[in-house]
């Protein structure tokens, strides 16, 4: 089944800027994605990093989503969807980065929803969901979206 944008935000009730094109096709990636300040990466490729402290903690993402991040200053919410019963999350992890927000396992695709970037989908799989960070220099700093 095709996603646009227009069927996601129908479907979950969550709005995107009026300047981006509702009929665009939302891609499914198993891969490494960003979207702004926020970046999901596949759990095989940090798990060294990375410790989930209790199997018992994971809470199904319900109708509405679940917010993952919201941008600088109280800005926009960075929101996962999926459909019922096919998406568990988890903010129970321990990342020796300090960057990770949680972690999500999908049975089926599931979308990053954002009002100025659009949506993004990401494909069945277990993610790592971390904030970004930009070097300058010797310095590093998050990224405010």
């Amino acid at each position: 089944m095709t996603v646009t944008l227009a069927s996601l935000t129908q479907r979950t009730g969550l709005a995107v800027l009026d300047h981006l094109e509702q009929s665009v096709r939302i891609p499914v990636v198993d891969g490494l994605q960003a979207q702004g300040d926020l970046i999901v990466i596949p759990l095989p490729l940090v798990a060294t990093s990375m410790t989930l402290i209790a199997e018992d903690r994971w809470e199904p993402v319900p109708a509405e989503g679940v917010e993952l991040l919201r941008g600088a200053a109280g800005g926009n919410p960075h929101t996962l969807v999926a459909d019922p019963g096919t998406c568990r999350w988890t903010t129970n992890v321990m990342d020796s980065h300090g960057l990770a927000i949680g972690v999500f396992t999908a049975s089926a695709p599931v979308y990053l929803l954002h009002p100025e970037h659009g949506g993004s989908g990401c494909a069945p799989g277990t993610y790592v969901v971390r904030r970004q960070r930009e070097h300058e220099g010797t310095r590093a700093r998050l990224v405010a979206d």
